[in-house]
């Protein structure tokens, strides 16, 4: 057996962020090169009109002197030249969406695979709200740099560099008090975004997105329990102190840069500023002169033109920032891929016999496969041994957090073991294909879970081979006939629709059903009883007899009466197992599943008195 897990080897940072911008390299090179060239054909208008002001001066004093097929050849020119611009901008943006969606629709199949193919226990320890902003906000990030931003950098690269040629062309001189703010400019957004203040805000800036996520969908929840204990916002601390905590840190760093932004866009908006004294000064000097006419026309033209700088960098600016949150978002997609999937072996095994042994299993959650660091390592079971054997009950039982649950999630490898082994049949289940290893165990958990779908789809999820037929008899015999046929549609009605609402109970017999067909050979059944009511618990009692007839039963309980009669009860304390029998052999042993016994029954007889 061995870790398919190959070594990532991507790259990081910004060349991470390009080697993902580059997926589609053939289109995303044709939208940066439209782009580049529609700059180019923008600046036409404004050569354009100069040249149609120039022939306006020079004609000033005989406007019969006009050449006026030139003139419109000028303005055909310049409402070309604008058209032209658009059109070519236009094919840059088809080109840079199609790459975007594309890649997008590829990384978050690539993101969904992934995480699909992680131990479950990953997707306890890292909570919904994380990987859905992963998914929904992070990856999605990528589509806008790829669809608008990279196009809109070729673009904002290439303007200076055109903007600098035609500059220096027209006037040397004018074209380096024109240079003067540009630099000015650039120096204060290397100032402003550089460092690591600038890279502890993105982090400490997504951070508190997820924790606002999270504690949003946590408050949502739980808004009944609000409005009952009529109560509001503010008494749910966790997502006031969220939102208030991300209000604060957003705006004080905004703050932060009040004086970069106000410096960079006076600078980049008044370029005017700098010209004036330069023609003022050449134009003193070249008073009286043949060259006088020719300057101030030239001059005008770079006042007009000098309006136009402000748009490049000002874009430049946006891009900067937003390509370090989207760096930083890709970072965080990297560290979900990065985490290694179920190990797989090289020469899968099978077995036909179905009992469960745990040899010595010792195992420990570990902070280290929580994506977010969060949590330290803790030892939750230690050196248990036992069997639970094909055809029979095995019944875990102990107090809170004694380790019961973690033992049942061990079987379908949520978890790696730290020591030990866990065998079906004798086969190690490391030696098992992850596939095959979860077609042998289902699990009815105490939390039930219903897609928003036909109740006979939600039944199929348990075998998507199985007939409508296989179907309804698993729900008969799973005791949900007789309230399915009293729905509107039956088992075609769609859980979640309008005044379709099912009980506590209901909703764990389809569960049930949806095991039945399944029909795997071993069965876990962790506090499946836990909040049903006596007579839907008779009910579900009825349906289990025909889940786990000739199976290997697990069955994990606080209510010790319903493992009464189990073949095998194991006493789990402290991730330690200390008692193993019968109901009848543990009782007189006086040890602490008596105890347990003893505290239950003693609990059964409490009243509340008047």
């Amino acid at each position: 057996m061995e870790n398919t897990e190959a070594a990532k080897g991507h790259k990081t940072g910004m060349a991470r962020l390009w080697e993902l911008a580059f997926r589609k390299k053939a289109l995303v090179i044709t939208s940066c090169l439209f782009s580049v060239i529609s700059v180019a054909v923008s600046f036409t208008p404004f050569i354009a009109v100069y040249f149609l002001i120039r022939e306006l001066v020079i004609h000033f004093a005989d406007l019969g002197g006009l050449d006026r097929s030139y003139m419109i050849k000028l303005g055909v020119l310049a409402a070309g030249g604008a058209a032209a611009a658009v059109f070519l901008n236009f094919i840059a943006l088809m080109c840079s969406h199609v790459a975007a969606f594309t890649t997008l629709y590829d990384l978050k199949l690539e993101f969904t695979r992934h995480i699909a193919s992680l131990p479950l226990g990953f997707h306890t320890e890292n909570s919904t709200g994380k990987l859905r902003k992963i998914v929904d906000e992070n990856i999605e990030k990528l589509e806008g740099f790829i669809a608008h931003q990279l196009p809109d950098l070729a673009g904002s690269f290439a303007m200076p560099v055109f903007t600098l040629v035609i500059l220096f062309v027209f006037d040397w001189r004018l074209g380096l008090a024109s240079l003067v703010p540009i630099i000015l400019s650039y120096l204060i957004q290397m100032i402003a975004f550089s460092g690591k203040e600038a890279q502890t805000f993105i982090n400490k800036y997504q951070n508190s997105l997820e924790d606002m996520n999270n504690a949003a969908v946590e408050y949502v929840r739980g808004i009944s329990v609000v409005k009952v204990f009529n109560q509001t916002i503010y008494s749910f601390r966790k997502f006031y102190h969220t939102i208030k905590e991300y209000g604060n840190y957003v705006l004080n760093y905004t703050m932060s840069f009040e004086l970069f932004m106000v410096i960079f866009m006076l600078i980049i908006n008044q370029v005017y500023l700098f010209l004036i004294p330069v023609i003022i000064l050449i134009a003193g000097a070249a008073a009286g002169t043949a060259e006088y006419a020719a300057f101030a026309m030239t001059a005008l033209f770079y006042l007009i033109f000098s309006v136009s700088l402000s748009t490049p960098f000002t874009k430049l600016m946006y891009v900067s920032q937003n390509g370090k949150m989207i760096q930083n978002s890709i970072e965080r997609m990297d560290q979900v891929l990065d985490t290694p999937p179920l190990a797989e072996p090289v020469s899968p095994k099978t077995t036909d016999e179905y009992s469960v042994a745990f040899e010595q299993v010792t195992f420990s959650y570990s902070g280290g496969s929580d994506l977010f660091g969060e949590g330290g390592e803790t030892a939750a079971l230690r050196e248990v041994s036992f069997t639970a054997r094909q055809g029979e009950v095995t019944a875990l039982v102990g107090p809170s957090g004694s380790g019961k649950s973690t033992l049942a999630h061990l079987i379908p490898r949520f978890y790696e073991v730290t020591g030990g082994a866990v065998k079906i049949g004798g086969v190690d289940i490391r030696d098992m294909a992850s596939e095959y290893l979860m077609s042998l165990v289902s699990f009815v958990f105490q939390e039930v879970f219903l897609f928003k779908q036909s109740i006979i789809d939600n039944i199929l999820i348990g075998n998507k081979n199985a007939s409508r037929e296989e179907a309804i008899a698993a729900a008969k015999a799973a005791q949900c006939h007789d309230f399915v046929e009293k729905l509107p549609q039956g088992y075609d009605t769609v859980i979640g629709t309008k005044n379709i609402h099912l009980s506590g109970g209901e909703r764990q017999r389809l569960v049930i059903a949806r095991a039945i067909l399944k029909n795997a050979p071993i069965i876990v059944l962790d506090e499946a009883t836990a909040f049903a009511d006596p007579e839907n618990e008779q009910k579900i009692q009825r349906a289990f007899e025909k889940l786990i007839k000739n199976k290997t039963v697990i069955i994990i309980a606080h209510r010790l009466s319903t493992v009464r009669g189990a073949d095998k009860i194991v006493v789990i304390d402290k991730g330690r197992l200390v008692e193993e029998g019968t109901h009848d052999t543990l009782v007189p042993a006086q040890g602490r599943y008596s105890r347990m016994w003893e505290q239950y029954t003693g609990a059964m007889k409490w009243t509340l008195a008047g």
